[in-house]
Formats: structure tokens, C-alpha cells, sequence
């Protein structure tokens, strides 16, 4: 197992240094192996490049505002730019990921699409391009996260896909993968699954993050339009599984002025018992196809997660990202549900923003770190707060 050369890709086997791989059933052996075998050479042919250039800027709204967040630079006194991903169609980066996977479900044949979702953006984008496309659509969702995301629930069927609750468990986005990763074992032919985030057997984290890596492709453009440099001091992303933070991230892994800050639930507290901190807590083992970091007991049972964010209850993340925190490249922060909820506030004041309780673990972290005047600070604004509504109305 050779280590990555470069932050960006995994090796031949999936391996971010000692994460990553693909831990499979046999029943899936044949699915991913088609799925590592052809990716690549399908997402770079013209054909597909062209679908998916013009489906990002016509259906999406692609390229997403670098924006100037004067109010609150002033109040750290350096200046902060937002990437404002919530003003992508749907209201998340979700969507940048499911249409490039939907455009590779149909040159693979497949005729039915499953999901999983946590917050519900990534069920809506999934059902989204299910619509666009006309292909039957399933998505798993933790019955605790249904009764906490009804606005998601509510557009996904609007949108005519079949909505599963996952019972198990904590009824959560744990619970939620493994259903869907059984309903794949069921029906391997027709079936492709739409994985969310950069988690699951290698090919996903490298092919999920190739797809999202348009974000911080923009960045570089926007920031050299404004700035007259591609390259910001800090750029910070919250991180669940970490698919908005792999994106961020991405075109500036290698280079090593730019400090990766991500940001992770710490919940009630780190040692509360309810947190979902996987890097302050996590431990190396297997979880959804991957070996990664996770939060687990001394016999090695997955720890059940706590968010007050649906999109970051996840026991692990991405191995890229425990390849970018056991290497030193990336730095790992966490933030409680309180302090989060308080910068989405603070956010809506200060600059008319709205963000999603996710992307507010990220905006509070800004206050356990300190910056010079000189510095440029981008964050992923990884999705609007409509679907939080309910959350921010209980505390007001």
C-alpha cells in the first residue's frame, strides 16, 4: 500500500496514505468493480464534460458568487470571502455531485437510482436529476431525520421519489447508508447508488470529490479577479462525511500555503457523549466500504452520532479527510450545537444570509482562530437555512 504522491488522488487501490480501499460485500464485487474501472475514463470523455458544463451553468446556476462578507470581515478584522453554494438550484453543493453521477448512471445502463440522505439536500438533488432525467428514484432516510427535515421530505416526493424511512438504529444517516447499501446488494444490475458524500468503497471518495472540486475551481478564478491571487491564506468547510469541504479543498490540497480548515459537530460538547467530533473521538476502523476514522467502542461498535445538524450526524468521515488530519495538511476544529446556532444568527444579521445549520459549524469556528488583516479567508457557504427553519424558530 504506497502512499498518495499527491493530496488530490487516491493510489490504485483508493488509498488516501492508510485510508480509504474498498471493504465489500461479494454480492457488490461486480458493481464497483464497474463502476472503478470505467468512471474515469466516462467522466472525461467530451460528451460527457459538455452535459455536464452546460447542466452546471443552465440548471445549477454555476459559477456560485465569491462573496465579499464586509460586515463580518470587520468583525474579525481580515477579510472573509463566501462561497456561496446555497444559491446553487436546490440550495446546496449537493446537486454538483448528483447530476455528474446521474450523467454516469445512464452510460452505464442503469434504470433506477438509490440514495441515502442525513439533512435531506442530497435526497432532494438525487430526486432532482431522477426528475430531469426520468429515472425511478429511492432515497433512505433516518426516520428521526424525516420528522426533523419535513420540508426535504415534502420536495423529494414533490419531485417523485420514493422515500424510505431506515427504522434502525439511531434512525439517522448511519442507518440510512446501510439500507441503501442493502437494497444495492438486492438489485445489482439496474441499480446504481447515488452515494452523498466523499465516504464509501473507492471509487466514491475520489469520483464524489472530483465532482464537487468545482467549487474550488471557481474560487481560484474569483479570488484572482478580486484579489489578483488565486491563493487565500485559509479556506474552511464543515465536515460530515465532508463532500463541501473535499470541493473546497480540492485545487488548493497541494498547495501548502494555503491552511484547510474543517470544522467538525462537537454537539453537546466533545465529551459529552453526544457529539459527532470523529477526529477528536475517532479511531481508526471499517465503515460503509472504507476504512477510515470513526467514532467506536473498544469492541469496535459504530458510536451513534449527535448534531443538532442532520448533515454532519455521521460516526465518520471521508478518508481523504482522515488522510488530510493524520498527515498534518489539514486542520480539524469542532464547534457545539450552541455556538453554531448563534453564528447562523449572527450570519443572518450581519450580511442577510441565511445559512444551513451545517454551514454554520463553519462560520463559528472563525472565532477560535486568529488572522492577520493581510489575510484572505474563504468559506463554503455549503447550503441555505430554509430547511433549519424550524430549528432556528424553537431558539428565537
Amino acid at each position: 500500500m504506497s502512499t498518495t504522491q499527491t493530496y488530490q488522488q487516491p493510489n490504485s487501490q483508493g488509498y488516501y496514505g492508510l485510508f480509504g480501499g474498498a471493504y465489500i460485500p461479494e454480492m457488490l464485487h461486480r458493481n464497483v468493480e464497474e463502476l472503478r474501472t470505467k468512471y474515469l475514463e466516462i467522466i472525461y470523455e467530451d460528451e460527457f464534460q459538455k452535459e455536464f458544463q452546460y447542466l452546471l451553468r443552465d440548471y445549477v446556476g454555476r459559477p456560485t458568487p465569491l462573496y465579499l462578507a464586509e460586515r463580518l470581515s470587520e468583525q474579525f478584522g481580515t477579510t472573509i470571502y463566501l462561497k456561496r453554494e446555497d444559491l446553487c438550484h436546490t440550495g446546496a453543493h449537493k446537486i454538483n455531485n448528483t447530476i455528474g453521477q446521474i450523467l454516469l448512471a445512464q452510460r452505464l445502463g442503469k434504470k433506477r437510482i438509490i440514495a441515502e440522505t442525513g439533512a435531506g439536500q442530497h435526497g432532494v438533488a438525487t430526486a432532482t436529476v431522477c426528475a430531469l432525467k426520468g429515472v425511478e428514484c429511492i432515497v433512505y432516510m433516518g426516520e428521526k431525520d424525516i420528522e426533523r427535515q419535513a420540508p426535504n421530505v415534502a420536495r423529494m416526493k414533490m419531485l417523485g421519489a420514493t422515500v424510505i424511512p431506515a427504522t434502525s438504529g439511531s434512525k439517522t444517516l448511519k442507518d440510512a447508508t446501510n439500507e441503501a447499501i442493502r437494497d444495492w446488494i438486492n438489485n445489482p444490475h439496474d441499480t446504481h447508488y447515488i452515494i452523498g458524500s466523499v465516504v464509501g468503497p473507492h471509487p466514491y471518495p475520489d469520483m464524489v470529490a472530483r465532482f464537487q472540486s468545482v467549487i474550488s475551481e471557481e474560487m481560484r478564478k474569483q479570488l484572482l479577479e478580486k484579489t489578483g491571487k488565486e491563493l487565500p491564506t485559509h479556506v474552511m468547510a464543515c465536515v460530515g462525511g465532508g463532500s463541501n469541504a473535499a470541493g473546497a479543498f480540492y485545487h488548493f490540497l497541494d498547495e501548502l500555503s494555503v491552511q484547510l480548515i474543517a470544522v467538525e459537530a462537537a454537539g453537546h460538547g466533545i465529551d459529552s457523549g453526544l457529539s459527532a467530533a470523529t477526529t477528536a473521538l475517532g479511531k481508526p476502523g471499517i465503515l460503509h466500504g472504507s476504512k477510515s476514522l470513526l467514532m467506536q467502542t473498544e469492541d469496535g461498535q459504530v458510536v451513534e452520532p449527535h448534531s443538532i445538524s442532520a448533515g454532519l450526524d455521521y460516526p465518520g468521515i471521508g478518508p481523504l479527510h482522515a488522510h488530510l488530519f493524520k498527515s498534518g495538511r489539514g486542520a480539524f476544529l469542532n464547534v457545539t450545537d450552541e455556538d453554531a446556532l448563534a453564528a447562523a444568527f449572527e450570519l443572518a444579521k450581519l450580511e442577510g444570509i441565511i445559512p444551513a445549520l451545517e454551514t454554520a459549524h463553519a462560520l463559528s469556528a472563525l472565532k477560535q482562530l486568529k488572522f492577520k488583516k493581510e489575510d484572505v479567508v474563504v468559506i463554503c457557504l455549503s447550503g441555505r437555512g430554509d430547511k433549519d427553519l424550524a430549528t432556528y424558530m424553537q431558539k428565537m
